[in-house]
């Protein structure tokens, strides 16, 4: 089974860093597009960053220049580097991976179960 676990999430201080982590397990044959996205109670889940096998990355507005998204293809494993952070980063994030199982597999996208972060004032 393909697994996809996030971890690093927290309480810290308004002005302080977290780094979150999201490794997918290895018994996969690769992995493609890979993102972090979050969700706060009663909202819909929003695209944070994501991060091509290339390494090319994408933000959204609201963490451009504070965030930083990054990946180590050997390991299957994705990181979010957050700084500078804000109540409004409050929220459960999620990990999403495109992955293909197999050499003659298609893609298919993967979520993990999702970490909190809380960000007090």
């Amino acid at each position: 089974q393909v697994q996809v676990v996030e971890s690093g999430g927290g309480l810290v201080q308004a002005g302080g860093s977290l780094r979150l982590s999201c490794a997918v397990s290895r018994n996969i044959f690769t992995t493609d597009a890979m993102g972090w996205y979050r969700q706060a109670p009663g909202k819909p889940r929003e695209l944070v960053a994501s991060i091509y096998a290339s390494g090319a990355t994408t933000y959204a507005d609201s963490v451009k220049g504070r965030f930083t998204i990054s990946r180590d293809n050997a390991k299957n494993t994705m990181y979010l580097q957050m700084n500078s952070l804000t109540p409004l980063d409050t929220d459960v994030y999620y990990c999403r991976a495109r992955v293909q199982r197999s050499r003659i597999s298609g893609y298919e996208i993967y979520w993990g179960q999702g970490t909190q972060v809380t960000v007090s004032s």
